[in-house]
């Protein structure tokens, strides 16, 4: 039994409740989409600020079986893996309870969404020094034929100027015999992740008594880090010490030695005439020598090596983002400056005249 209604009103009745559905169906893409947004653009620190290669999964994986297996043993590259977790939780601080909260399905979901996000920043980046290596190789060498920014088939070995800055440090790349060998690739001079390249060095030069000096100074390195995490603009001021913007998220950001290794390696492919992104060119192994600059910070094979690590990063603060000197700002100091000395003042005045009444 039913009491009648009117057709026209029923179909508006529905017509209301589908304009409801389709409501809710937008709020809903367009929650989705924000999560999305944000995922693939918090993905962007991953490579530059984690790692560079190895999947976020692994690093999952890794602290789950620690966490489960507190008594074994690890391995070298385990240990990798752990402190590339705890790096990824320093860069996303939302990302480890976040992870726990989510059910399976939706956990892979934005681990896809955060690796958009990685890949795309580290494309960015290579992009962004494959043109401005050039400009700064021209500048500096003047390589005949210039080498051109949108072309890398003439980078490499095959020019003088990119070849040098790749030659391995053990070598003299001004020797004929040594630089064809690596042309030739012959089994004499195999060029691989094993040697620091050139362009590592400060002014290009080795001491083969001493190779931890001048390591990791060059300009090239300074140029690009601040390409990639400042400006591409501000790559050119390298003379002296910095601005001093933003010291204390600035200092962490040299200190972190991810960040010092993706440039390192995103240098070393832009001098190579690698034309796309791999892990291996030729007998050199791009993830070995991620590893190789990453030991070389973290793993210091006793205290003096590590104070020397601690020098080092304390001068790419310097270099990068200027000095700071707010910690001998003491309450002392501060009164005498003029902001409180003129507080001081009116307060004088004002007393004057409440004296004087």
């Amino acid at each position: 039994m039913s009491l009648p209604t009117s057709p026209h009103a029923r179909a508006k009745r529905r017509i209301a409740t589908l304009m409801d559905e389709v409501e809710i169906l937008k709020q809903d893409k367009a929650t989705k989409q924000r999560k999305t947004t944000y995922y693939v653009s918090q993905g962007r620190a991953i490579r530059r600020m984690v790692v560079l290669y190895t999947p976020v999964e692994d690093l999952i994986a890794e602290n789950d079986r620690r966490c489960e297996h507190t008594d074994g043993d690890a391995t070298i590259d385990q240990d990798r893996l752990q402190r590339g977790y705890i790096e990824l939780t320093k860069a996303l601080a939302w990302f480890h309870e976040k992870l726990a909260s989510l059910e399976h399905e939706e956990s892979e979901e934005m681990l896809r969404k955060l690796k958009r996000g990685a890949d795309a920043a580290r494309g960015d980046d290579t992009g962004t020094l494959k043109e401005l290596v050039a400009s700064w190789l021209n500048n500096d060498c003047r390589p005949t034929p210039l080498i051109r920014a949108d072309d890398k088939h003439h980078r490499g070995f095959v020019s003088d100027a990119s070849g040098k800055l790749l030659c391995p440090a053990e070598w003299q790349w001004d020797d004929p015999v040594i630089r064809a060998g690596i042309r030739d690739r012959t089994a004499a001079f195999i060029v691989s992740e094993n040697s620091w390249p050139l362009f590592m060095y400060q002014d290009y030069e080795v001491d083969v008594n001493n190779l931890e000096r001048g390591l990791m100074k060059s300009k090239l390195l300074i140029m690009a880090f601040k390409a990639i995490f400042t400006s591409p603009s501000s790559a050119n001021e390298i003379d002296g010490e910095g601005d001093g913007a933003d010291i204390i998220e600035n200092h962490r950001r040299a200190q972190r030695q991810s960040d010092q290794a993706k440039v390192k390696t995103c240098v070393r492919f832009a001098l190579s005439n690698v034309t796309s992104w791999r892990t291996v060119d030729g007998d050199f192994d791009y993830q070995i020598y991620w590893n190789n600059i990453v030991d070389f910070f973290e793993d210091a094979p006793g205290p003096a090596a590590r104070v020397r690590v601690n020098e080092l990063l304390e001068w790419w603060t310097r270099k990068v983002f200027g000095k700071n000197h707010r910690q001998d700002l003491t309450p002392d100091v501060v009164s005498r400056m003029s902001v409180s000395t003129l507080a001081a003042q009116r307060q004088g005045r004002e007393d004057a005249v409440f004296d004087s009444d």
